[in-house]
């Protein structure tokens, strides 16, 4: 059974036992699109209580605000009682719900009127009490009554304004355009965690420049990111980066990538150069250039901030600071080492590395010479190559009689290191190895 089954088999029960039922939300704004909905949401007249009594089993993830979700077979829909908000205790939260049965009242509450809608699954019959089919026509994102009251409901609804925005390429409504920009500062209310989400859903819609275009225009980028807002102005070496400052580069990658990117890459991308502004040095004289001595580790410090601010999972800042740290490492790649190489190759999601530099290079000099340098070396060398199996151990070594310490990883990475080289390629080789470089080392 997919989502929309299960969401239409929860109306019909719901009609069955007398009460109205209808799809909400942003899944009839994709219907209407010729979208497929991610997801499915139902409103309803029902309370919460008789809803779980309908569905035995479900989950009552918000049943203060008439929220339940209803689960079969692993597809969930949330089915939602009609309601009036009264007030906002939190900027986000409201200090009273007040159920309802009519669903005008209820879409009242809602954020946008493109996802104001309402929709009959047997007939497909929509029900628009806010005017959203015309501001789906018009591509507008408009906030449903006034702009201000929406987003001091919940704060987060001007990062919202934004993403749908760009999701779709619409224009975001003056007045609500006004309301979001005179709130701006208010984003700091939100939790971090949230801001975290809609930036990374920005990124990873397929939309990211005009989101952060966006972001920039409304005064958020400043409030939520205000590290990558510094990026305008800051010029760079026009030998390197014909394209203009770091933010124009910035925007020209993020421009590329594509809906459903990884969340880390997207934050990479977004990241790489974050060290530049506070490292910009102009030029000495005449025959020197504009130069960010160490903005690769001032990007990660920075870069760690900014993760531990948004409350990212410890994996995942390691693979955003990761892809900022070893972005400049491509350009050496063709003189390294065959074990310095490998080793290289060997960084976790390797993958991602690797599109960034892509995406740097596509959207600064052009040339691809590193890029298609490293795709030769991973086609051409055998993951056994890159990976190799271990030939030796501690436990060797402490039968050769060296004592357990800061040696034994001296003496490992030796041997890996011969043997990611192609010096040795047996436990016996690397065994003799070991005797030949360390011999009278042993303590």
């Amino acid at each position: 059974m997919n989502a929309r089954e299960q969401a239409e088999r929860i109306c019909a029960r719901l009609r069955d036992a007398g009460y109205q039922a209808l799809f909400n939300g942003g899944c009839v704004r994709d219907i209407i699109l010729g979208r497929e909905p991610s997801d499915y949401d139902v409103s309803t007249d029902a309370r919460p209580e008789r809803v779980q009594q309908l569905f035995p089993g479900s989950i009552p993830v918000g049943a203060q605000f008439g929220v339940v979700i209803v689960v079969k077979d692993g597809v969930q829909v949330e089915v939602a009682t009609f309601r009036s908000d009264i007030g906002s205790a939190d900027g986000r939260h409201p200090v009273r719900v007040e159920f309802s049965n009519s669903p005008d009242e209820d879409v009242r509450r809602r954020d946008f009127t493109i996802n104001g809608l309402l929709m009959d699954p047997r007939d497909g019959n929509v029900l628009d009490f806010v005017g959203g089919q015309a501001d789906i026509k018009a591509r507008i994102v408009r906030a449903i009554g006034e702009p201000e009251l929406r987003f001091v409901e919940d704060k987060l609804r001007m990062l919202r304004a934004v993403r749908f925005a760009a999701r779709f390429d619409y224009s975001i409504e003056p007045r609500t355009f006004a309301a979001i920009r005179k709130l701006a500062s208010q984003i700091e209310q939100v939790s971090k965690e949230r801001v975290r989400d809609e930036l990374s859903r920005m990124l990873t819609e397929g939309a990211a420049r005009r989101a952060f275009e966006l972001l920039d225009e409304t005064g958020l980028l400043r409030e939520v990111l205000p590290e990558v807002a510094r990026m305008k102005g800051v010029q760079q070496p026009a030998q390197f980066h014909p394209e203009g400052d770091v933010w124009t580069h910035t925007l020209l990658m993020i421009e590329k990538l594509p809906a459903g990117a990884p969340r880390t890459l997207a934050w990479g991308v977004l990241l790489h150069d974050v060290g530049k502004p506070p490292t910009f040095r102009a030029p000495a004289g005449p025959s020197d250039r504009i130069r960010f001595d160490d903005h690769v580790e001032v990007g990660v410090r920075i870069t760690e901030e900014i993760c531990r601010r948004l409350r990212f999972s410890n994996e995942d800042t390691e693979q955003i600071v990761s892809l900022v740290a070893n972005h400049m490492r491509f350009k050496d790649v063709p003189n390294m080492r065959d074990s310095t190489r490998k080793r290289f190759a060997r960084l976790p999601h390797f993958e991602q590395h690797l599109e960034l530099h892509r995406l740097d290079c596509l959207s600064s000099h052009g040339s691809l010479s590193s890029y298609d340098f490293v795709r030769g070396f991973l086609a051409e060398t055998p993951p056994e190559a890159v990976h190799p199996a271990r030939l030796v151990t501690g436990e060797d070594l402490k039968n050769m009689g060296f004592q357990p310490g800061p040696q034994f990883k001296e003496i490992l990475s030796a041997v890996e290191d011969a043997q990611l080289e192609g010096k040795i390629a047996s436990r016996t080789e690397a065994l003799d190895f070991v005797r030949l470089q360390f011999s009278g080392k042993s303590v």
